[in-house]
């Protein structure tokens, strides 16, 4: 008997052994939500395929593939939903500071501490030509909206404009008195803004190369800037500790906001609402863009963030930092509501609110198969509708208790309920 039990002991620490194994073999460099509900704010996975910081994150046109450069002189293309590595382009010598993607998404250029920008193919990794123009690092490029053209910012104080299929320089700025460190299109293509040392966000005709506005808001280095989807307004941010939102023909501020430390990085949201700030207090801030107002603040790094992207469709935020991690989270919305024929509307997006009468259960059923379900599913849990929905639709409580087995899913296997209210 004691045999037996000494052979079943065994069995049990050779199983043991081999579920620790097994579990070992999984892909360490990724974490994904999944058979959770999903708020504002959620993570929605994480990427730790990096050694050394990250120096910025780029969505693909389509927001199906993730670019993010490293301090580990490694530019690397990954699924954000599932964290699978497409490509790990290794071209620089040097960090890497800045990527840019064509706006076909083929292409990528990334600029480095090496003095180069170097275009590659973003599925294979495939370099097709080097830029060698600048005297010292490059710390920024960016992609015109046609795809014709690169511009790139530099220590050596310039700003180069060049073509993208050859390489050929077509003009240089020289209106910065220091380092520049930023540099984006207009959504037009025609106006180029650029940011340093010196303090001031400059715009200058971007086939001339004539100065046409400069901005002095800020009191420190402006560190990234981002115009409005519109064009009519621009975001930069520093190490004065503040964000502004100007006017891009006036050079007016419409709000400055002071933060609790340097801010790194800034993008606006792609319908206008929002901008999102990286910042050095470990912490994404998200405000409203037309008044500055803090909407959410993302907690979840654990160093300084120093990038930040919206994905295309403004549902995520992808945010880098300084230990190499790449967070990927539920971006806030603007509220939605859907109406049927009668002018009768359910609301499926959290906290949203709109004026509604009460809606017959048979078409809410229907409404949350369809594509305005798909896109608006939202991100509380079921069990607090009790106090978002009022007593007077218990319709709509009864729809909340058959909501709770819906899988709606936008990411991989994130499961979305829909929640519905009415006032």
């Amino acid at each position: 008997m004691p045999t037996q039990s000494r052979s079943f002991s065994l069995l049990l620490l050779a199983f043991c052994g081999l579920v620790i194994l097994l579990s070992s073999c999984s892909d360490p460099d990724t974490a994904s939500v999944s058979n959770r509900t999903i708020s504002v704010g959620t993570t929605l996975s994480t990427y730790y395929g990096h050694r050394n910081a990250i120096s910025a994150v780029a969505w693909s046109p389509d927001g199906k593939r993730l670019a993010s450069a490293s301090y580990d002189k490694t530019v690397q293309v990954w699924d954000p939903v599932t964290g699978h590595r497409f490509s790990n382009y290794r071209g620089h010598t040097n960090w890497v500071s800045s990527i840019a993607w064509s706006p076909d998404g083929e292409y990528l250029a990334s600029a480095s501490f090496d003095k180069t920008v170097q275009v590659w193919e973003a599925a294979t990794g495939k370099q097709l030509l080097t830029y060698r123009g600048h005297a010292d690092t490059v710390t920024a490029v960016a992609w015109s909206p046609n795809g014709s053209r690169l511009a790139s910012a530099s220590y050596d104080k310039t700003v180069q404009v060049w073509k993208s299929l050859t390489g050929q320089p077509v003009l240089t700025y020289h209106g910065h008195s220091n380092w520049v460190t930023a540099v984006v299109w207009s959504p037009d293509g025609k106006v180029l803004a650029s940011a340093g040392l010196d303090t001031t966000v400059q715009l200058w005709n971007a086939t001339t190369g004539k100065a046409l506005l400069t901005y002095i808001g800020h009191a420190g280095i402006v560190t990234a800037i981002a115009w409005s989807p519109d064009g009519k307004q621009l975001a930069s941010v520093g190490f004065d500790k503040s964000v502004q939102v100007w006017d891009a023909a006036t050079g007016i501020p419409l709000w400055i906001s002071c933060c609790h430390g340097w801010v790194n990085g800034i993008a606006w949201s792609p319908d206008g609402r929002y901008v999102a700030s990286a910042n050095t207090s470990q912490t994404v801030q998200v405000r409203e863009s037309t008044t500055g107002t803090p909407v959410m603040t993302y907690r979840n790094h654990r160093s300084e963030v120093l990038t930040i992207a919206w994905s295309p469709d403004g549902t995520r935020l992808a945010s880098g930092d300084d230990d190499g991690i790449v967070r990927i989270w539920q971006a806030p919305v603007a509220c939605q509501c859907a109406s049927d024929e009668k002018g009768q509307t359910v609301i499926l997006l959290n906290k949203c609110r709109c004026q509604a009468r009460v809606t017959p259960l048979h078409y809410i059923r229907g409404l949350l198969h369809s594509a305005t379900a798909l896109r608006c599913a939202t991100a509380l849990r079921i069990g607090r509708l009790s106090s978002i929905v009022p007593k007077r639709f218990p319709r709509l409580i009864r729809l909340s208790r058959l909501c709770a087995g819906k899988k709606l899913s936008i990411y991989g296997n994130a499961v979305f309920m829909p929640i519905v209210s009415g006032r």
